[in-house]
Order: structure tokens, then sequence, then C-alpha cells
């Protein structure tokens, strides 16, 4: 009987097997990089080891570490979780090795499976359908596009689409890079890409008495990046007979290793219905949860049942009931190429006193979200009766939650569960490069009008009333106290504020008279307080809950600060104010209030490439130096963040001028990295920027 348990990762899957291990009694050790000293992660376990450094190659990937941090806390088991060591056989053995109880299938079944290209070999010999591989050296046009894989991963890390061949070279030393950071293994190997194709596959999960469940089909099609986005169960629109198939596929794939534990058997389905085996994750997935919820199990208390030795409870799987959909939150820009994004997280509230909804994160309100790992924030699931049942359910809960802090993908899921094509289960790979313009479109104009001005008359109730007089909801601002009336009539009172993260400027303008304010756009003022503002819009009332919050950083973080801000900026205000959030019955929208007479200040020079988030620049373009000829959309640096790369592409045809960037620096957001002057607009080259240097250093 396991007793203590080491969990061998960060985030969201340690907090998740956390919880199966209080509801059964086993003591929970963490281990914790310095990035992650404060993580939700370290203070929900009984025990936290240190792990020294921030990166993942010298934490969470060394597994000499990990072993030695489970001994020393008095840990006789470790899970591995997903993604980090989960599929490294090595890593397995040291665990076996050290007395230790793996949770997790053999080190034999891993190392089969775990290469993607071995995994491929062992399933054409049992006769299991696959694409036939393609030689990166030997490659041709007639082979395009082809997809690059990691051999020894998945989560989208080392995979790239290559539609011409020229690009394949660059593209391969790319995705070889990117796996060896994410996994320590930098194989690729090449496949036919399937346009349109659905990533369907099936959970399975066995123990070492020779049972063997198939726990139904998933479909994770809605992908960016080759990483899923929602994920539902089961795969709709699948006959009986390929789900059998595909069912008899994967528990054939478990057998044929002896496998053990929860694993994973991919497909993809082509346009024509033929399914082709992909891979066999050996790990718990990210999206287990629609899984459980449709079949009324749980995933991680078997897989600990099966690791102690013991059969699974009976020799068939429960009878599905009903349908789950899961999305994944992630602090990201979608309308600006997925950007990461960093900094506090000040508030995640999603319902959870709804059945049928789960919350599964890492993260709470006041954490900071950093640079070197996963941008995921959380997973919502939802699970109803029948699958649009569950949709709705689950797009309702999304567009409820607040979360206040950096840019996130919550109106894109919100937008995507309520597309057509959605709701009518026509589901493929393409999805966001069809629909990402229409999903990321700038919100409605007359609803940021009317979130700025809930956002003027909470700011005007806050300061009238003044510090400790807040009142979180009713009508707390009685008209004659709102501000001073005074008898002839008053000009306007105006705030503008800039909508984020798209920019657009929005006016809120409002007089003050002897029965309240009256906006000068025609709503009637119901309630102000300062923070929830109710106004009448014609016939309806509308409610908006308006948050801010203080700077809690310390004096030497504002002043590190100031100058990168100013850069920013370049407005060369210290009193830069701290964002609005206005959370309304049909969306949320975040502002920031601007002054009211800006500072005509030096502008960034055009032509310069700013480092769009925090990172490490990996490599830049072969040969690029000061007055090499570019052409426009060329990638000429890599930008490593949050365990992806991320190009950095010249705006313009013309000469690069300037050259800050070399491998190995570590840079903010907004560090210089370089001037491309246009060849058809010459400006002067800019100085190079001194204050940059104090944010960036190298490694």
């Amino acid at each position: 009987m396991i007793s203590t348990l080491l969990v061998a990762n960060r985030g969201e899957i340690a907090c998740r097997i956390f919880r199966t291990c209080r509801a059964l009694g086993i003591a929970t050790v963490a281990v914790y990089s310095d990035a992650d000293a404060d993580a939700l992660h370290v203070r929900e376990a009984d025990t936290a080891v240190r792990l020294p450094g921030a990166t993942p190659s010298d934490t969470y990937l060394r597994g000499d570490l990990v072993v030695r941090a489970a001994l020393a806390a008095g840990a006789d088991a470790v899970h591995p979780g997903y993604g980090f060591l989960s599929e490294n056989a090595g890593f397995a053995r040291s665990v076996r090795e050290a007395g230790l109880v793996w949770v997790g299938p053999p080190a034999e079944a891993v190392e089969l499976m775990a290469s993607k290209t071995r995994a491929k070999e062992l399933m054409a010999a049992a006769g299991v359908p696959l694409l036939a591989p393609v030689a990166p050296e030997h490659a041709t046009a007639a082979d395009l596009p082809l997809l690059l894989k990691a051999a020894a991963g998945g989560g989208g890390r080392g995979m790239r689409v290559v539609r011409e061949l020229d690009d394949l070279t660059g593209e391969l030393k790319a995705a070889a890079a990117e796996a060896e950071s994410a996994f320590g293994d930098g194989e690729v190997f090449a496949e036919p890409y399937v346009e349109r194709g659905r990533h369907v596959e099936v959970q399975i999960m066995a123990d070492e008495h020779g049972g063997v469940w198939a726990l139904g089909t998933r479909d994770c099609s809605l992908q960016r990046r080759h990483q899923k986005v929602v994920e539902e169960a089961p795969a709709p629109g699948l006959d009986d007979a390929l789900r059998t198939r595909l069912h008899d596929a994967a528990v054939a794939a478990a057998r044929a290793v002896g496998y053990r534990g929860a694993g994973t058997v991919e497909f993809l389905l082509a346009p024509d219905g033929r399914p082709y085996f992909l891979e066999m994750n050996t790990r718990l997935q990210v999206e287990h949860p629609v899984t459980e919820a449709v079949f009324g199990v749980d995933l991680v208390a078997l897989q600990l049942r099966v690791a102690e030795g013991e059969p699974l409870p009976a020799p068939e799987p429960p009878q599905p009931r009903g349908h789950a959909v899961e999305a994944r939150l992630y602090a990201e820009d979608p309308a600006r190429d997925w950007q990461p994004q960093t900094g506090a997280l000040l508030a995640l509230d999603v319902p959870q006193d709804i059945p049928g909804l789960r919350l599964d994160t890492g993260y709470t309100g006041g954490d900071t979200i950093g640079v070197h790992y996963d941008p995921m924030l959380a997973k919502v699931v939802a699970h109803a009766p029948t699958r649009a049942e569950a949709v709705r359910l689950l797009a309702r809960a999304l567009e409820r939650a607040r979360v206040h802090g950096p840019v996130t993908n919550r109106d894109l899921l919100v937008r995507s569960l309520r597309h057509p094509d959605f709701r009518a289960a026509r589901l493929d790979t393409g999805f966001y490069d069809r629909h990402l313009t229409a999903l990321t479109a700038p919100p409605d104009e007359a609803e940021l009008r009317l979130a700025a001005l809930a956002a003027a008359l909470a700011d005007a109730a806050s300061r009238r009333q003044g510090p400790g007089h807040r009142q979180p909801y009713g009508p707390c601002a009685v008209p004659a106290r709102f501000g001073a009336w005074r008898n002839n009539p008053s000009q306007p009172q105006v705030k503008r504020y800039r909508a984020e993260p798209d920019g657009s400027e929005h006016e809120a303008a409002y007089r003050t008279t002897r029965t309240g304010p009256v906006p000068e756009t025609g709503e009637r003022v119901v309630a102000a307080c300062p923070d929830r503002v109710t106004l009448e819009v014609g016939d309806r009332t509308r409610h908006f809950t308006v948050t801010t919050y203080p700077d809690t950083t310390d004096r030497k973080d504002r002043e590190d600060r100031k100058d990168l801000e100013n850069r920013e900026s370049r407005k060369g205000r210290e009193d830069r104010e701290s964002p609005v959030y206005v959370d309304t019955d049909t969306g949320s929208y975040t502002l920031t209030a601007l002054p009211r007479f800006t500072d005509p200040a030096e502008r960034t020079e055009p032509g310069s490439l700013l480092a769009p988030m925090p990172g490490t620049v990996v490599r830049v373009a072969d040969g690029l130096a000061p007055g090499a000829s570019v052409e426009a959309g060329q990638p000429l640096i890599w930008l490593e963040a949050m365990k992806m790369e991320h190009r950095i592409l010249a705006p313009a045809s013309g000469t690069l001028t300037t050259l800050h960037a070399a491998p190995g620096l570590q840079v903010e957001v907004g560090t210089l990295l370089a001037v491309v002057q246009d060849a058809d607009a010459p400006h002067p080259t800019p100085e190079p920027d001194p204050q940059h240097a104090q944010h960036a250093q190298h490694t």
C-alpha cells in the first residue's frame, strides 16, 4: 500500500493528483523550482522539496534530483503527472531501482511507445493502420505537406508543418531544438500531414492481471500550434463500427507491449473516415477529466490501485453517461500569434456551485504567471446529459468567470464553443486556421462604451466616498451625494480609457445634477458604487462589476520597472494607472484610464523589433548582422518563452541596421532586439537604448 506519494510535476496536474491522494489518505510530497517556490501545488502538498534552479532542464527534468527528493521526504511512490519526465523510461527505471513504487507503465512499455518512431514500427507489425513515415533527407515536393514531430514527447512541442521544401532544413533544426529543450531528446521524425483531419483518441487502463479497459473516445481536434484547446468525450459523429475498431486497436496496442496503468492511443481520422495510428502516450493525458466525467471514475485512483498490484474493479469498464467538454484556459493572446502572457494573476474565479462543472487549476488569485512553464492556467469541464447541454453549460461558465490579470484566451473559448461549426460537430484540426480572425474580432463597440462608462462612474463614486468606505453591492451612492451639484448646468465629466489588448480608445462623459449623474449618451444611472454600477440601457437593466487592484509590488520592484514601463509607453508618466476590470453578464473588459493630456514623447523608431514577451533568445538567422538585407516576413530571431519557440519576423524588406539579440540573451517585454530600415521609407538609424541593458543580461 502506498502511504506517501511524490508528484514529479508542478501546477494543475500536481494539484489534481494531490486531491485524489487526500481522498485516499495518502500523504503528498511536492517538488518545486525556485520560480515555483510559492506555487499552489507547493502550498497544497503535505511536504515540499526544493529543486535548485528555475528552468525545466535544471529542475523538473532532473530525474536524479527528483528521486533524491523522494527518498529524502520519505515517499514510497512517485507519480510523474504529464509532460517533463512522464514518458522517460530511464526515469521510470531509476525510480524502481531506488526501491520506490512507479505509478506508471513498465519502463519497457514506456521505452517502446515513448519513441514515436519505434511505436509506429511496433503498431505496423501488429496490423494497426498508420501513415508511412518519410525520411526528411529523401523528401520531395510530392511528399508535401509534411508534419515534423518530436520522437520523445507530445503537447505540440517540437512539431512543425512544412509546406515548402526549402523550409524543411530550417524547420527540422527548430523542431529538434524545441524537442531537446522540452524533453531532453532532440530526435524528430516526419510523416505526411493530413489536411482537415480529426484528432480522436482512446483512453485505456490496464492492470498486471491481464485486464485492459477501453474507456471510450475523445475528440481533441480544436488545436493551436498542435496543442489541444478544447476536448470532449465521447468523440461525436462516430458510428458504432468505427468506434469498435478504434477500441480494439487501442486494446491491441496495450497488450502488444504488456502495458499497465493509464495510457492513451491517438488516431488521426482522415476526411474519408479512415483512422491512422498517431502515437501512444504512456501517461495520464491533460484531457482525462472528460473521460472521468462520462464514465464516473477517478483515473488517478485507478492508477494508484494498479500500481499497488490490484486488479481493475471489474472485467469491463462502467457504462458511459452523457457528454463532457473541457476547455483549456491559457494566459496567451490568440489575436497576436498566441503570444504567452506573464504577470500577476489578480483573480481566477470560475463558477463551481453548478452541478456538472469542474475546475482543475494550478493557480489562484494573487499568484504570478512566470516565463519558464506552459501558460495553461486552468481546465474548465462541463458534464451534461447531451453534447448540446454540456457545450452550453461550459460556454456560460467561462463567460461568467472573473479572470483578471494577463490577457487570456477566455473570449476565444466562449466564441469557439458557440461557433456554428463546433455546435454542429464539424470538427478538424484546421478549425482555428479558418476561423481565428472572426473568433478574435474586437468586442462590440457599444459594449466597450458601456464598460468605460461603468468604470468612470465607479471611479467617481470611489473618490467621493474615499478610502475605507467601499460598499460591494447595491445602490451605495445616493444621488445627492454622488457629486457637487450646482444651480448652473455643470460641464460634462469626461474620462478616457484604452481597451486591452486591442488598444482601442473609448470616452465616458456624464453630468452631475441634483438627481445624480446623467450620462451624455442617454443611459440612466440606477446605482453607482466603487465596485458595482447598474445602468438602465433602453428597456434593459444592466449590472457591471468594477474591480481595481492596488499596486502590491514593493518599492524596489516599482523602481526597477519604471524605466521599462516608460520605454514601453513613451508617455513619461510615473503615475501610470492600474487596469480596471469590468465584468458584465455577457463578457469582461480590461480598461486602462488615459491621462487627460498626453505627453508628445518620442515614439518607438519605425522598424524596431521589440521582444513581445519575457524570454531567452535561442538563435538568430544564419548570417544575420548589421548591413544584411532582409525580406518582409523573414524569421530573424527565435525567442523561447513558456517552453515554446516564437519567431520574430522582419516587418518589411530592407536593411538590418541594428542587432542587439544574441543566443542566450534574456530579455524583458519591450527589449529592443533589432532594427530594420525599410527600403521604401528610409529613416535615421536609432541609437542603441542603454536602458535596455539594465533589463537584459546574458545567461
